[in-house]
């Protein structure tokens, strides 16, 4: 398949949604598809399995198809910022796909003036971390944009944030200009750069810090002046950022997955995905 794989197994605590020994049982595919890079993973029960990590550019039917295998599944959801790839969820799962959106029962709800408009990735962070970590909270999701999606003490997703992400600001840098080069992010190991690499390292991350601590000051002090919100991260850069950082809560990788999985167990047998099925063939009877 020529795809590059981040193969992780990740232990999901049951969150009391009373579904028993069928819930436990379960097996649904996870699909999140974002700008740069799409992560597919099949769920037993809460176990989360291998997290596939693949090329959203190329992402391609045969590739899902051939995660799946032979196995049968009870549901498939996807959480999708590239419309253009659907198409290729729904052709290796023959339509038996429910995407995320504000229609489906996320756990959380939604008091913003455009609900259609959020993005599904944004929901499923946010059901995610109402479900693990509790609100009132503060998502930070570090992809090809940054988002700060803001979860009110009453469970609702209120609205957000949309900064540039850090490697957008790096390779506008290099691209926009002719003598500065690209850059691998990593920890800068002083502020003051001894060479043109360094310093555009000490700018990318702790000016990126700055703007994400400035950021969260300002939802914080907006939205939850008398009580302190959890505060998670999660994306490609979370781990990077947060580690010179002391105001998140927890960093969680894989928290658009664990969102889907947590609007499983709250539709699964109220949409028409509950008959087992495998991708690729026809639906069993």
């Amino acid at each position: 398949m020529g795809s590059a794989r981040e193969d992780h197994e990740i232990l999901w605590l049951d969150l009391g949604s009373g579904g028993g020994d069928r819930a436990a049982m379960r097996r649904v595919l996870l699909i999140d598809i974002s700008n740069t890079f799409t992560k597919i993973a099949i769920a037993r029960g809460w176990r989360i399995g291998k997290i596939h990590r693949l090329p959203t550019p190329a992402l391609r039917a045969d590739q899902i198809r051939a995660i799946i295998g032979d196995r049968h599944l009870d549901g498939t959801f996807a959480a999708s910022v590239v419309p253009r790839k659907n198409r290729e969820v729904n052709a290796a799962c023959l339509n038996q796909v429910s995407w995320i959106g504000p229609d489906v029962n996320l756990g959380v709800g939604i008091d913003y003036p455009t609900p259609r408009a959020i993005g599904p990735d944004r929901l499923a962070n946010a059901a995610g971390c109402a479900a693990h970590y509790g609100v009132p909270a503060i998502v930070v999701d570090f992809g090809t944009a940054v988002t700060f999606d803001v979860i009110s003490s009453g469970g609702d997703y209120i609205g957000g944030v949309i900064a540039p992400g850090l490697n957008a600001m790096t390779e506008y840098l290099h691209d926009r200009t002719a003598l500065l080069p690209f850059i691998h992010l990593r920890e800068p190991l002083a502020a003051v750069g001894r060479s043109t690499r360094d310093a555009m390292l000490s700018g990318a991350i702790y000016g990126y810090r700055g703007l994400v601590t400035e950021i969260i000051r300002q939802i914080r002090r907006e939205a939850f002046p008398r009580r302190r919100p959890k505060i998670v991260a999660t994306g490609g850069d979370a781990s990077l950022i947060a580690a010179g950082l002391s105001l998140f809560d927890a960093v969680d990788p894989v928290l658009t997955l664990r969102g889907l999985l947590v609007v499983a167990d709250l539709n699964l047998g109220k949409t028409p995905n509950n008959d087992s099925f495998q991708c690729g063939q026809t639906k069993r009877q």
